[in-house]
């Protein structure tokens, strides 16, 4: 048995795969805090618990997100672009374009036949279009962000909103509902106006079917199904969409353990 795990510590959240001969046999998710170093911990305990695994059987450990050299136990820490990119493709391995839509940014990444990282794209200098926008807009509607993918599927007459930032976009929400507009039109409009965001970085590295969808927002449908709309194609998700990046993690651990050991006598 080769157990590895693969540590993703996000903007919002920290997710840990634990891969046992290519299967994942154990997984987390929890949110993050600031004391990274511990929420990277907490994280591998939680999967092995989740598991039933000893930390003494992990032969790897590899880092990976925005806070993956928080991740001090790691023997390795790779950009989160690359761990998605392959992360997709061992989900679906047809996978040629990869969407990352997470708490704090969205990217866009094209993706060869074997997994590797082609060219990428990506929104990190706003929160508009991520899943913070999801998250101010749905309390300025008074809803739970858990809750809104679902309504927006029930929306007759969806709205345009336009304003490119995550403060405006909240006050043209506000004024859409002081003005007796339906919140699940409004609704409708938030998730098209991400989806065209998105499109716009995925044509940035050249739309392509597969497209696979990552990140925690992939968890909303409403935004799944507004951006196959969008981009025209079906959209891959899965229950471990949301994980990808931390099972690329795994698969670059699992990789590096399977190589030829080197070196002179």
């Amino acid at each position: 048995m080769t157990l590895v795990a693969g540590v993703d510590i996000g903007s919002t959240t920290a997710k840990c795969v634990l891969l046992d001969d290519g299967n994942v046999v154990g997984k987390s998710l929890a949110p993050v805090g600031v004391e990274l170093v511990r929420d990277a911990e907490k994280a591998l305990e939680q999967a092995l618990g989740d598991a039933h695994r000893d930390r003494s059987e992990i032969r790897f450990v590899t880092g990976t997100g925005y806070g993956r050299f928080k991740v001090t136990f790691g023997q390795e820490a790779v950009t989160e672009i690359g761990c998605h990119a392959r992360g997709a493709h061992f989900l679906f391995p047809g996978t040629r374009l990869v969407v990352d839509i997470g708490g704090q940014d969205t990217k866009a990444i094209r993706v060869g036949e074997r997994g590797e990282v082609i060219d990428f794209a990506m929104n990190d200098k706003c929160a508009a279009g991520t899943g913070r926008f999801l998250d101010v807009c749905a309390g300025a509607l008074g809803y739970d962000v858990a809750e809104i993918g679902a309504l927006s599927l029930e929306a007759r007459h969806p709205l345009k909103v336009t304003s490119t930032c995550t403060v405006f976009a909240e006050s043209e929400v506000t004024s859409y509902v002081a003005r007796g507009k339906d919140p699940k039109d409004v609704l409708a409009g938030l998730h098209a106006s991400i989806a065209s965001r998105s499109f716009s970085l995925m044509q940035r590295v050249g739309v392509a079917p597969e497209v696979t969808f990552t990140g925690g927002v992939s968890r909303n449908e409403g935004m799944v199904r507004a951006l196959e709309r969008k981009v025209g194609l079906h959209v891959n998700v899965s229950p471990l969409s949301q994980y990808l990046g931390a099972v690329g993690a795994a698969l670059f651990g699992a990789e590096r353990l399977s190589r030829p050991a080197t070196g002179g006598s």
